[in-house]
């Protein structure tokens, strides 16, 4: 059995006991919520059944995800489980925006409430038990790399907030006599609310494409800088096809005196090591350096004290003399902020061309992806 074919065996599993608890779950608190005349646990019932359903599609989502690639998908099918976390969020909300029309009507229409210590024994073990199967599904979706697994521990450790809110309600309602229906009902819908925007706003920025965590881009970049060939590792791309399926791109600067056959075997040994190490594909470019002439050392000097005037330059690198055609390119990295590159492009070519006028700047543009 092969890593990914665990993965999605075990996320299955999860969601399979996770089912099994919400199911009962609904159960007890339908049982109850309809005996004590109580909205907010008949809610928080149907918001259990919403979990179950929402753990359906988790189990659905990752055995799609994990088809193996095809010609019309030749990168997989792994973002098929961020889908399917979006689709969880956006049943979360609708589960708010119903609790929420029907906590609206408990308090224009207040009912009471018959609440015993039954009750209140079922609601504090369905507290406990979210807690419990919340910091579960949170453990393995980590654990597993899932953000549907993940999305459900939120959902569940949320359903444990209202739980606890709905306890505290019912223990007024026995000792004092007041209803909070209706206020902890749309109490409790908001916050369901919170955490289907939470999800869904994870999800589609996973499906739109984000910047990835810092410290795996740098572990890859110091990886590769540690080679004894390598003399820096920048432009280092990585695209997420789902969770741990990475494809990326970085350019390697080396010795302008390595031959092709020396750099071809240099970028066959990163390519496994980085892959054995982060699971990451990786495509290299190569940046050659000048090494051995005094002038290209000088005028490099030069570029790096004329970038350092400018705020937005983040980085130069890439940094290429052709002696022969007294032509120099290398590229800076910008900041975001920048709209207009042509700007600072400009002003920095009219600096070094004032100070080597007998050389042309190609000056290329580069964006902080990873750095």
């Amino acid at each position: 059995m092969n890593q990914e074919t665990s993965r999605t065996g075990e996320i299955i599993r999860v969601s399979i006991r996770g089912i099994a608890v919400n199911l009962l779950l609904v159960v007890f608190k339908a049982v109850i919520g309809l005996a004590a005349n109580s909205i907010a646990i008949v809610l928080d019932a149907v918001n259990n059944l919403s979990d179950a359903i929402s753990s359906v599609i988790t189990i659905v989502g990752t055995k799609l995800a994990g088809k193996a690639a095809d010609q019309e998908h030749p990168y997989g099918h792994g973002r098929v489980e961020y889908i399917s976390a979006t689709l969880i969020a956006v049943l979360v909300l609708l589960a708010g925006l119903a609790s929420m029309k029907e906590s609206v009507v408990k308090l224009l229409r207040p009912e009471e409430t018959n609440y015993t210590a039954v009750s209140l024994l079922v609601i504090s073990g369905a507290l406990i038990t979210k807690i419990l199967l919340g910091r579960y599904y949170k453990k393995k979706g980590a654990a597993l790399h899932s953000d549907s697994l993940s999305a459900s521990g939120t959902d569940a450790l949320f359903d444990a907030v209202i739980s606890f809110a709905t306890l505290i309600s019912a223990i007024i309602s026995m000792t004092l006599g007041w209803n909070l229906e209706g206020i902890l009902g749309i109490i409790i819908s908001l916050f369901i609310m919170k955490a289907g925007y939470d999800i869904l706003s994870d999800t589609v920025s996973r499906i739109i494409g984000i910047r990835e965590d810092d410290a795996l881009t740098k572990q890859i970049r110091e990886c590769i800088s540690e080679n004894p060939n390598v003399q820096g590792a920048y432009d280092l791309i990585l695209h997420n096809y789902g969770p741990e399926k990475y494809f990326g791109s970085v350019h390697i600067e080396v010795d302008d005196s390595m031959t092709a056959r020396e750099i071809d075997a240099l970028s066959r040994s990163i390519v496994p090591e980085i892959y054995q190490k982060f699971g990451v594909i990786l495509t290299i470019g190569i940046y050659a350096t000048n090494t051995h002439s005094e002038d290209a050392l000088e005028i490099r000097r030069a570029v790096q004290t004329a970038a350092q005037k400018y705020r937005t330059i983040l980085q130069v690198h890439g940094f290429y003399i052709d002696e022969a055609a007294r032509a120099v390119s290398f590229d800076i990295m910008l900041d975001y902020e920048i709209r207009d590159p042509a700007e600072i492009t400009g002003a920095l070519n009219d600096d070094l061309q004032a100070q080597y006028p007998d050389y042309s700047f190609h000056i290329n543009i580069d964006r902080d992806f990873s750095e």
